[in-house]
């Protein structure tokens, strides 16, 4: 079967080194080429871009809608700021475009129910980039769970905490200065933490509770959040997130990026799995889980893994070539635990059912 064919839409430093040079494995030193997709092009508001799209053999576009004239395009990953998802994806739709989006594909819930309606119709498919559930370590650890490695699970924490803001260009980047772009450390990294902790948990939250962490940066956004939470089973957790933590340097930071799951019979930590690492032996720190009980503490590393992008890119194409409609349902619910958080931080933390 013929690869499925994509342009990707808005080519920042993300797009370009992750979703392009990894999951479409436009990175040729690191990846052979992607055995179901195939990346044809790129576009961006920014025409500086266009010298690093070429840099990876791609066509570069002068706008979106040149792009999406292209008839051999069938599919577009948009990955421009969190406002201009939904018209973005609308109008690759009534292109006839599948559309996979960065998280969130919409900042309002009206929003993006429009944009499933539309997809409906088109018969196309709209799915969101929640990548993490495809990393190797954090499948690893949702097995050891479902076994009962741990006993009976009754608590999680996930954390993303690091130093973004203090430096004049971050603070006036979209993800800092427009709370309406939903880009602080809830939508940017609590998103992540929410749905995964659902992934491990293999279960809904139902409601939680967030506040802010006290202003440090100077910047438009929440500096950060503590989220509490409760499951469909009964299993409570919490998310720590922020923009306002140093976390010492580079590896000390990658590596906080984890989580513990908390069971009757032990615990699992994982090192660097709530992030945009795979577990490449050549990444900047090396990933790994380590699972204690009583009879000690085993340290896991996974020989060979699955790129987290290049797996979210089959996952897409598998979806667009089964011919059956799939809802972007988890999109919608993820994008209604962000707006409870803030709902719930306006109200001193106060517990909330997910309403969608």
């Amino acid at each position: 079967m013929n690869k499925l064919k994509y342009g990707i839409i808005g080519f920042g430093g993300i797009a370009e080194n992750r979703i392009a040079g990894e999951g479409f494995c436009a990175d040729k030193s690191r990846f052979s080429p992607h055995p179901d997709a195939e990346l044809i092009g790129a576009t961006d508001i920014n025409p500086e871009r266009k010298t690093a799209a070429r840099s990876l053999g791609l066509r570069w576009y002068d706008s979106a809608e040149s792009l999406l004239s292209q008839p051999e395009i069938e599919a577009v990953f948009i990955s421009t700021d969190n406002r201009s998802h939904a018209a973005v994806a609308k109008a690759a739709m009534e292109r006839g475009k599948h559309c996979l989006v960065e998280k969130p594909i919409a900042t309002a819930i009206e929003d993006l129910r429009k944009l499933q309606q539309l997809a409906r119709k088109q018969n196309l498919i709209l799915g969101v980039d929640h990548m993490m559930v495809h990393n190797s370590y954090n499948r690893r650890a949702r097995a050891l769970v479902q076994e009962g490695k741990i006993g009976e699970v009754n608590d999680i924490c996930l954390h993303m905490e690091f130093l973004y803001g203090a430096s004049p260009a971050e603070a006036s980047s979209w993800r800092c200065a427009d709370p309406g772009q939903l880009g602080g450390p809830i939508g940017d990294v609590g998103s992540h933490c929410l749905y995964m902790a659902e992934f491990f948990l293999a279960a809904r939250i139902k409601r939680l509770s967030c506040v802010y962490l006290p202003r440090t940066l100077d910047i438009a956004v929440e500096n950060g959040a503590f989220i509490e939470f409760e499951t469909s089973s009964g299993v409570q957790g919490s998310a720590r997130v922020a923009f306002n933590q140093p976390r010492g340097g580079l590896e000390s930071t990658l590596l906080n990026l984890g989580c513990e799951i908390y069971g009757s019979a032990g615990a699992i930590r994982s090192y660097g799995t709530l992030f945009q690492l795979s577990g490449h032996p050549d990444e900047p720190v090396q990933i790994h889980l380590d699972v204690v009980t009583k009879a000690g503490r085993e340290t896991i590393r996974i020989d060979t893994v699955e790129n987290i992008y290049q797996a979210l890119v089959a996952q897409h194409v598998r979806n667009v070539r089964s011919g059956k409609f799939i809802d972007s349902i988890e999109a919608l619910h993820n994008l209604a635990m962000i707006q409870t958080c803030h709902e719930s931080a306006a109200k001193n933390g106060k517990f909330l059912e997910i309403r969608e």
